[in-house]
């Protein structure tokens, strides 16, 4: 069976509840797709107007009524504030590998008024209240998917279009109060998360929901050597700066019994700043590896910027005091100390082997932000590599 490219469109109203972890933990875990890109979307008129005209269609299981609920919930629900002007936030999750259409949809679920049992996402996410009459009382169906894989491609196209000048890292989407001062912060979900599917990238997605920030930019990214040289090059200049200690600790006990003899204090300080370096140089290039597959060292200079061999997703969240409720809710480096709750104690294994990264200081977000480049279109780029040029 051939492979084929299944988006899922997480709706305004399920980005704002912060469902978002619960959703993509279901679809990574019940369709075990390979996830290849993400991108927030805050949609022009012309995207939504498009897009709804295409959501009535003879393949799609579920009734026609139905369809019109959805094509109106499209226009209702997508389309820029009358008043404002201010646009909304969709989050486009895009899937690969063989059947997937099939497969996503049947983890979202058609939305029917029969009985529910919380199996699909929609069952537990979406609602459709009737009232005794039969009129619609409320309607969120809370993802959107297409029914077949010739929709899928049709209106993956029609959004890869518009993604460069609607999609990426998007501003004003959020109306905060008069003397708000909304931060941003990055996370990544490090590359520990994907190895073998599961819902773990979800669940992490998830406890950061607990801190009431928004998603306005999300990635799936894989780091270049380049790229994490830069990321990481402060905590290189410590890790040089830092180890002798932590060298010593680990070569001198040896030492001093292969020479059967108390190295001098002279002598002990000497080694600690002799092997200090290239004990702390040898961790940065495990972190790097880490991050992209690949040490700086046996990477071939010509190919530091191509993508790297490891996957996260990178996510940037907005809002009051976003740099320290992250950090709160992510704990300590060392998952040992972190505190119950927190993502490296519920999901970390190691200092390096973690779970996420969450940027410390509101600078330094500014500048991981940049390394990480959100307006990079890698969800246009997987499309027009499965399909051809757009035109």
């Amino acid at each position: 069976m051939a492979e084929e490219l299944a988006y899922v469109l997480v709706n305004p109203y399920t980005l704002f509840k912060s469902r978002t972890g619960g959703v993509l933990a279901r679809l990574m875990s019940r369709t075990a797709l390979d996830l290849v890109a993400a991108r927030v979307f805050a949609p022009s008129k012309e995207l939504v107007q498009e897009y709804a005209a295409t959501v009535v269609t003879k393949n799609d299981p579920q009734s026609q009524d139905v369809q019109e609920l959805i094509r109106q919930y499209v226009l209702d629900n997508y389309m820029p504030d009358p008043k404002t002007g201010r646009r909304q936030r969709v989050l486009m999750l895009l899937f690969r590998g063989e059947d997937a259409v099939h497969r996503v949809r049947n983890v979202v679920g058609n939305i029917t008024t029969g009985p529910v049992r919380g199996v699909a996402i929609r069952d537990t996410y979406g609602d459709y209240v009737l009232g005794p009459k039969g009129e619609v009382k409320y309607f969120e169906p809370a993802v959107l998917a297409a029914p077949t894989p010739e929709e899928a491609v049709f209106k993956l196209k029609l959004w890869a279009r518009y993604s460069d000048a609607d999609g990426g890292l998007v501003d004003d989407t959020i109306q905060y109060p008069a003397n708000a001062k909304p931060q941003r912060t990055l996370v990544l979900i490090k590359p520990d998360n994907f190895n073998f599917p599961s819902g773990r990238p979800g669940n992490v997605l998830d406890v950061f929901s607990s801190t009431g920030l928004y998603i306005v930019g999300m990635k799936v990214h894989q780091m270049s050597v380049a790229q994490a040289e830069n990321f990481y090059g402060p905590v290189r200049e410590q890790l040089l700066a830092k180890m002798q200690g932590l060298a010593l600790a680990k070569v001198l006990p040896t030492v001093e019994q292969a020479l059967e003899m108390k190295l001098p204090a002279d002598a002990v300080e000497k080694l600690g700043n002799l092997l200090g370096p290239y004990f702390g140089e040898a961790l940065f290039q495990q972190i790097v590896k880490f991050m992209t597959g690949i040490a700086p060292a046996q990477c071939d200079p010509s190919r530091k910027d191509d993508p790297g061999q490891a996957k996260c997703i990178a996510v940037v969240y907005e809002g009051a005091d976003a740099v320290k409720k992250i950090r709160e809710v992510l704990g300590p480096t060392d998952p040992k100390k972190a505190g119950p709750g927190t993502i490296r104690r519920e999901f970390g294994q190691s200092v390096m082997v973690n779970a996420a990264h969450a940027s410390d200081s509101s600078e330094n977000a500014k500048r991981e932000i940049g390394i990480i480049n959100f307006q990079e279109n890698n969800f246009k780029r997987v499309v027009e590599e499965f399909y051809g040029k757009l035109g």
